[in-house]
């Protein structure tokens, strides 16, 4: 099932606002989906940019999030638990929660892609998206991408 996910802060495929980049504020932005699939348990959020020299660059990680969660507000913390139970890992920036587009030059892709999944997973906040990909193995009954780019100024 396909999971419809926006932002109030910029349209598909649109440029990301400079206030969640690190040429702002470098919060996290506001996100809404719908309905997840009966037999949802949790969500996941991973956010990459695959347009980083390095290779797919990871911004955010986070996990558990409730079932019945339809929108994260902006500015979500850096804490490894949330107050719902949510779990976030450790982004490529080497750090706990959000890391907002920086890219070293042109303008790169940023998708935020979101998971319903049929369980909880059992993993420890600050785990890296590669573990979280292959827990997730398996367990995916619904997910939807939502795409913003970015160009420093």
């Amino acid at each position: 099932m396909d999971i419809k996910i926006k932002s109030p802060a910029f349209e598909n495929e649109a440029m990301i606002p400079s206030k969640y980049t690190c040429d702002g504020q470098d919060i996290s932005p506001p996100l809404k989906w719908d309905t997840a699939p009966v037999g949802t348990k949790s969500i996941a959020i991973i956010s990459d940019d695959p347009d980083a020299p390095v290779g797919t660059w990871v911004h955010w990680v986070l996990f558990n999030l409730p079932a019945d969660a339809r929108e994260l507000k902006e500015k979500i913390p850096p804490d490894k638990v949330l107050p719902n139970g949510a779990k976030q890992g450790t982004s490529d920036f080497g750090r706990i929660g959000y890391g907002g587009p920086c890219p070293p030059g042109g303008t790169h892709r940023y998708f935020f892609k979101i998971y319903a999944l049929d369980t909880e997973l059992n993993l420890s906040p600050g785990i890296r998206k590669r573990d979280l990909l292959k827990a997730m193995e398996g367990h995916i009954i619904g997910q939807g991408q939502l795409m913003g780019k970015y160009k420093r100024r």
